[in-house]
């Protein structure tokens, strides 16, 4: 039986999620972090898109991610395909990194939009690995809450909805004071 076609238009947002086969590890080390990242770059050359929040997670990650003209699938494709190569050629391991097809869920109002970009920044807390989601490194949510300069992500578009000071509201919001 065929997939089912996900829905797509140009600025579409979804989260998009990837989990290593059999839920195993993705990333060993930062270097494979940093890999990812590049790679990511090289993807959002040949597919534009806007990248709202982030996640890496040992074996998992979530991408808050808009597009402008191009389908995930096709970032996704060049992504997770070019990130398996990297991966089994660095640590000589050969066959599936991914386990199956990624997963793109549409946001379509701003609470939903709102509640992922939470979602996402909250993962390390919520698994334990660190005390304060800003003490997670391979997350966007520093660039939020201390605007600290990271490349990869957009924080207007999350951050245009709440009153100055933006990002104190936000903190507020993802940690539960609101």
């Amino acid at each position: 039986m065929a997939r089912k076609l996900r829905v797509w238009y140009p600025g579409a947002m979804f989260h998009i999620t990837s989990r290593g086969n059999r839920r195993a590890a993705i990333f060993y080390d930062e270097n494979d972090q940093r890999a990812y990242f590049d790679i990511l770059e090289q993807a959002r050359i040949y597919y534009p898109f806007h990248l709202h929040a982030y996640c890496l997670m040992t074996n998992h990650i979530h991408l808050q991610l808009e597009t402008i003209n191009h389908h995930p699938k096709d970032i996704m494709k060049m992504l997770n395909s070019r990130y398996a190569l990297y991966f089994n050629k660095r640590h000589r391991l050969v066959g599936h990194v991914f386990q199956g097809r990624y997963g793109a869920e549409l946001i379509e109002t701003i609470d939903y939009e709102l509640e992922v970009s939470r979602y996402i920044h909250l993962n390390p807390l919520e698994a334990e690995m660190v005390n304060k989601p800003e003490e997670y490194r391979w997350s966007s949510y520093r660039a939020y809450v201390l605007g600290e300069e990271n490349p990869h992500v957009r924080t207007e578009r999350i951050l245009g909805h709440f009153k100055e000071p933006r990002e104190v509201g936000y903190r507020r919001f993802v940690e539960g004071e609101v």
